[in-house]
């Protein structure tokens, strides 16, 4: 039976020798000797040690593989055990679609609504109060997403999954929606766990922090990685007060390149092509920890959870536990044009799909061949009717479209940052990397144009031009454009062996860019301030914070300096010539005051 459907590997359960000169797959933060255990043995030996033990958990999570791995090793152990099943008291299927239904719209929709559900409301109260440890049993386990609610104090083991390996097990089929006894189609699916799972399941995590004694790391079929809570907890305030990188994934697509396969170490040159890298899409990636070679990850959320105010400083009243930039690679070397495209503004993606910020963006281009182009802002004068008639046309009749008849085309050059607002129309041009600076919002993608081309499973990929129009910018054409819309970098600060560039972002990005040019070392302060780094050009730089804490990062890696850091140096190898990309907020921003109401 094929339990995942992906090219990429799995996570190792060991980490391997990893050369410190080429990017990493798996950059995994040391915890401390003897804080990862491993197996069912060890953890089962720790459950018979109370009379009642909570089994909770997030969606995706293969309970009866939990359960049978479980069951003998507790028998083997002459426990006399009785399991509850919490999906017994789920309310019945159809209540539940009845339920979420507002918020993921018609089948066949590309977006839903941020749910406003609980968990508690996909349950039967009547049943969870039926669910007692009560009889001639040494041992009670109370097991399944919820689980907690049946037992107001027993303690909480939480068994989570990184978000990759949850779509992986989506395509195959071999997990549901929560509340669902079927699978669905992967795009409903994942249109499900966005807009409701994923929110319900995330608010209910935050409920259980002070009850959780253990977390476990359940991606693998037949291995589970685990720690003590309070390790964790101190393994995470580590990384918040210092530095850390996320894991990151790759996606192929339908305009994917080559770039990626040939500069990634140990990534699967199988696979058709790399259209994305996710390196800090937080809402999806993971972080890993490591102890005497084992290694564990938890989602991102849980450090948000303990430390946002660490991480985020100056800015963690506002945005509370959601992490506001992400950086990811588009990679269409060899490869095609994305679509043609915009996003929505903030009132839209409010008002339609319940986010609290939208999806302003930037393309800084990392690597480009000659003649890289991108698509940027409208031709002077162009009618937005006639625009509209084009693109509907080639949608219902497969009529190309002349599209630099529309829409200017810009020389992509290395090291340039195209600024991309909300409501601008947009789309990188082949041969090109581009590492995408953004706000964190990332699936509200309006797509007008798709060159005709069929997705990876042959067919066409969904075209929403009546949402586009509803927030394309017409104004944002003609000679306004380069100016308004291509940061012009200016030198800022500098000294004897370094260079500090701005590349100024449009009034409507909350976030700034600076760029970092020196050989040596140089002392960086993060003034209350988060920053999200990248080496953009140059082999490694070694960061030491104020606390001791020396990690080394490759070029192409992402990784952040949370506020709490205050201060740390950064060292190029061989004292080389580096460049270092730097996001990070704006000190004050009109949206700030709407964010932090919502």
């Amino acid at each position: 039976m094929i339990w995942r459907d992906s090219a990429q590997p799995l996570l190792p359960e060991h980490a391997a020798t990893h050369s410190p000169d080429t990017y990493n797959r798996y950059p995994a933060h040391p915890l401390g000797n003897g804080r990862i255990q491993t197996g069912y043995t060890s953890l089962a030996n720790w459950i018979v040690q109370h009379r009642v033990v909570v089994i909770d958990g997030y969606a995706g999570i293969f309970w009866d593989k939990i359960c049978t791995s479980l069951k003998p090793e507790l028998a083997r152990m002459g426990v006399n055990v009785r399991w509850h099943n919490i999906q017994c008291c789920l309310k019945d299927s159809r209540q539940i679609q009845d339920l979420v239904a507002p918020f993921i719209g018609n089948e066949g929709d590309v977006w839903g609504t941020k749910t406003s559900l609980h968990i508690t409301d996909f349950f039967d109260e009547e049943k969870i109060a039926t669910v007692l440890p009560e009889g001639p049993y040494d041992l009670h386990i109370i097991y399944g997403s919820g689980a907690a609610l049946a037992h107001p104090t027993a303690p909480v083991i939480y068994l989570d999954l990184p978000k990759n390996e949850l779509q992986y097990r989506m395509r195959a089929g071999t997990i549901t929606n929560f509340g669902s006894s079927v699978a669905g189609g992967s795009a409903e699916m994942y249109k499900r766990f966005y807009f409701v799972d994923w929110v319900v399941l995330n608010n209910y995590k935050q409920t259980l922090q002070q009850r959780i004694r253990i977390m476990a790391d359940t991606q693998w079929p037949d291995h589970i990685a685990w720690a003590y809570n309070h390790d964790l907890q101190e393994g995470i305030s580590r990384l918040a007060h210092n530095t850390f990188r996320v894991r990151p994934w790759f996606e192929a697509g339908a305009w994917g390149g080559q770039w990626l396969k040939t500069h990634i170490n140990g990534i699967n040159t199988e696979e058709i092509n790399y259209a994305w890298s996710f390196e800090m899409i937080v809402p999806e990636n993971g972080v890993l920890f490591e102890s005497d070679g084992c290694l564990m990850e938890i989602p991102f959320e849980w450090l948000m959870y303990a430390q946002h105010t660490a991480i985020l400083g100056n800015h963690a009243n506002i945005f509370q536990y959601q992490f506001p930039i992400r950086f990811d690679f588009l990679d269409t070397f060899d490869g095609g044009n994305l679509s043609i495209q915009c996003h929505p503004t903030l009132e839209y993606i409010r008002a339609h799909f319940g986010e609290t910020f939208t999806q302003d963006e930037t393309y800084y281009i990392m690597d480009c061949k000659a003649g890289a182009t991108v698509y940027l802002g409208f031709r002077e004068g162009i009618d937005p009717g006639t625009f509209k008639t084009k693109l509907e046309n080639s949608r219902d009749l497969g009529i190309p479209v002349e599209i630099t008849d529309f829409v200017q085309q810009h020389t992509a050059d290395k090291h340039t940052l195209f600024l991309i607002p909300n409501g601008t129309v947009h789309s990188a041009g082949a041969d090109n990397l581009v590492l995408e600076i953004s706000a964190t919002p990332y699936i509200f993608t309006f797509k007008m144009y798709d060159w005709l081309r069929p997705g990876l499973d042959g067919k066409p990929r969904a075209i929403n031009i009546d949402h586009a129009f509803h927030n394309l910018d017409f104004s944002r054409q003609g000679k306004a454009v380069k100016k308004q819309l291509v940061a012009a970098p200016r030198v800022i600060d500098n000294g004897e062996n370094y260079q500090l560039v701005h590349l100024p972002t449009h009034a409507a990005h909350f976030y700034d860019v600076h760029r970092l040019e020196f050989s040596g070392s140089v002392d960086i302060t993060t003034n209350g301030l988060c920053l999200v780094m990248m080496l953009v050009e140059g082999d490694a730089v070694t960061v030491t914070t104020v606390n001791g804490y020396t990690t080394t990062y490759c070029y192409a890696e992402t990784f952040v300096i949370p506020a709490a850091a205050a201060s740390c140096r950064i060292t190029s190898r061989n004292a080389a010539p580096v460049k270092l990309i730097k996001a990070f907020l704006k000190s004050s921003h009109p949206v700030y005051n709407q964010i932090a109401s919502t």
